[in-house]
């Protein structure tokens, strides 16, 4: 390694680790360069000696040895992000063994594409990976193939954990640590401590890992800058299944629906002086419309930007590569774009982890061909390892939350029994989680709500849809709301974390934060051909089909209350004329998704691809007559109170609320 000093003070350096691949004196092969349209030719620079590594201070400069180097050539430094700016340095001086390149601030953390274009022609030199170093004299240990500083406002910061993915480390009372890395993973992660943030973000999303590239006994620095803020009393935000692809019109329903949304409840917990925060649960994009529709993770990046909070992210099956068959290697755009796909941070008095659990076989892809798009429900050996060494860390007092996408445990029935496992090695996970005093399992991709309370200490909180379903009930010509299969609007989790102290609640899209719960008058609910007016005999004679029980009389004076916060904690009463009426916990369909969607989608003549859920946190009582009010009172596991007064008869349409 080569160290450069500098004007400024020797304890600051800026690493510049670049790894040219296919470094050689050899003539590239000719190709367009689509983006600048620049022709390709050859561009005779030989005798390339780069070395790995450099250690730089903004102000000094870049040697690249080798010959033919000419006055005039401009070498340019592409993000692999696609996010930061392609940035351009002029040869600063020529000599016989190379040339010299002045840095500029302009860079930033990450992995650049290098080039040099002369005139109309172009040639890709390699990549490189550009690091800001603390600390650039810290001894390099026997065994130790991975080490650096993390640190604060000029000061180490003692006792964070950062890892590889297998192994973990702590840093020392200067904020030094060093890791035994095999470096199978590629990167290196910090976890980020209560009351910091990452000095680095990609717009909104904290960077909290670097990419290792040498090779796996070659020692590397990697250093982490933290900023001091005071997040004890936080909010967190888990968003589940975005599903954006550009179809549906699903764009603008997002940024008009849920970023308005979402800003304005960041806006309003900010003004209380809350730090706030978001966290997906996987499903951000679609992979079976990332080449048809141009649109991958990069282009989710370009939206999520929009809300106003540092975002965590989930990966979900469909973030895989649809061309790839292997679990590994189909993740690389996520990682590429949004870091590790298992990883953990502290916010204020909780300690998150997210975790992977999607085994993507998808048979049958290859270069340009979708495959199955089959998975499995489980998280890899290799994570669970990783964790019981994450969790070493932790006090057994200390709140933990755990995200990932495919839902641990299968929705529950209306007796309240405990469901089976949905992922294949849950109990392992559940093993590592039984010595918290409290655990929180955060999990999406069913598009419904239901929660599992395992005991008094783990709860699964399965969450609906951003995306409700798949965007379609609110696409232009439909149902103009935006309703789940089970009946829940699409909407997030908002969870109020007050030290240890831990509070959640569903937020529907539009709507009140109040807005808990929704009331049928089943005497008005049935379900014929009126929904469907457009709909060819074919398609009309499936309407019974996708309307279920619907599709008959019910003049039962029975009201239907659907409510998607539901755990068992919560308490119903419903009463008419100031008597209760008996409550009774049923399963069902919620009958406005049908007519939102089911039927909808009849009326333009096609098969309704996504049924309304059989769901149990709906209730049904009996009224004594068809024209009673009824009062109807939910009450929270936190004592919060949610109250309609039912005139009835009550109207059921698309419109209703």
């Amino acid at each position: 390694m080569k160290i450069i000093k500098t004007k400024k003070s020797a304890f600051f350096y800026t690493l510049l680790a670049i790894t040219l691949a296919n470094a050689s004196c050899a003539k590239t092969t000719p190709h367009i360069n689509t983006e600048n349209k620049t022709e390709v030719v050859s561009v005779d620079v030989n005798n390339l000696q780069i070395p790995k590594n450099y250690y730089l201070s903004s102000n000094s400069s870049i040697e690249i040895k080798g010959t033919g180097f000419k006055q005039g050539d401009l070498i340019t430094f592409s993000p692999r992000d696609n996010q930061s700016q392609i940035i351009t340095l002029p040869i600063a001086s020529i000599s016989p063994e190379g040339i010299i390149l002045n840095t500029t601030s302009d860079f930033k953390k990450g992995f650049y594409t290098i080039a040099l274009k002369r005139g109309n022609n172009y040639r890709q030199l390699g990549a490189s990976n550009f690091q800001f170093i603390f600390n650039p004299s810290i001894p390099d240990i026997a065994g130790k193939t991975v080490k650096g500083t993390v640190y604060s406002n000029g000061k180490g910061v003692a006792n964070v954990i950062v890892s590889d993915g297998v192994e973990v480390a702590k840093t020392d009372e200067n904020g030094i640590y060093y890791l035994s890395s095999k470096k199978q993973t590629g990167y290196v992660f910090v976890s980020m401590p209560s009351n910091y943030e990452m000095k680095d973000q990609n717009y909104n999303l904290p960077i909290f890992y670097q990419t290792l590239n040498a090779e796996d006994k070659q020692v590397e620095i990697r250093d982490f800058e933290l900023v001091a803020v005071n997040n004890d009393d936080h909010v967190l935000l888990s968003i589940g299944d975005l599903h954006l692809a550009n179809r549906s019109n699903d764009i603008q329903q997002f940024q008009n629906g849920f970023v308005k949304d979402i800003n304005e409840v960041i806006a309003t917990y900010e003004s209380q002086g809350k730090k706030v925060y978001g966290l997906t649960l996987g499903d951000l994009t679609w992979e079976t419309y990332w080449y048809s529709n141009n649109f991958t993770i990069p282009n989710y990046i370009q939206q999520i930007k929009n809300v106003n909070a540092p975002i965590f992210n989930v990966i979900g099956n469909h973030d895989n590569d649809p061309y790839i068959a292997n679990d590994w290697e189909s993740e690389k755009a996520f990682r590429n774009n949004l870091g590790p796909t298992y990883y953990s941070f502290n916010i204020g008095k909780v300690h998150y982890v997210v975790l992977d659990d999607t085994e993507y076989i998808n048979a049958g892809a290859s270069q340009g061909t979708i495959g199955q798009k089959n998975y499995n429900g489980k998280i890899t050996q290799q994570q669970l390892d990783w964790l019981a060494k994450d969790l070493e860390n932790v006090n057994n007092t200390t709140p933990i939350v755990v995200a990932t996408h495919i839902q641990i445990h299968n929705a529950p029935s209306e007796k309240g029994e405990l469901p089976n496992y949905r992922i294949s090695n849950a109990a392992n996970l559940i093993a590592l989680l039984e010595k918290f005093n409290e655990v929180h399992i955060l999990t999406g991709h069913t598009h419904v709500n239901y929660r599992i309370p395992r005991d008094e200490k783990i709860m699964e909180h399965n969450m609906a849809a951003v995306c409700a379903t798949w965007w379609w009930t609110g696409n232009n010509g439909y149902a103009n709301n935006h309703i789940s299969p089970d009946g829940s609007p699409g909407g997030y989790t908002i969870w109020e974390m007050n030290g240890p102290s831990i509070k959640w609640q569903y937020k529907s899209i539009g709507y009140d934060k109040d807005y808990q719960f929704r009331a049928y008058d089943l005497n008005n609910v049935h379900i014929t051909s009126a929904f469907a007016p457009n709909a060819k005999n074919e398609f009309k004679a499936l309407i019974p089909q996708y309307a279920y029980n619907y599709a008959n009389e019910n003049k039962n004076n029975e009201v239907l209350i659907n409510i998607w916060g539901y755990d068992p904690k919560w308490n119903i009463t419903v009463t008419e004329n100031e008597k209760s009426l008996p409550v009774q916990r049923v399963t069902s369909r919620d009958p406005l998704h049908i007519i939102s969607y089911g039927m909808k989608r009849l009326n333009v003549n096609a098969t309704p691809t996504f049924d309304a859920d059989n769901t149990s946190h709906m209730f049904k009582v009996k009224a004594t007559s068809a024209t009673s009010t009824l009062k109807i009172k939910v009450t929270d596991r936190f004592g919060k109170i949610y109250e309609e007064t039912m005139v009835r008869p009550k109207a059921f349409s698309t419109a209703m609320k």
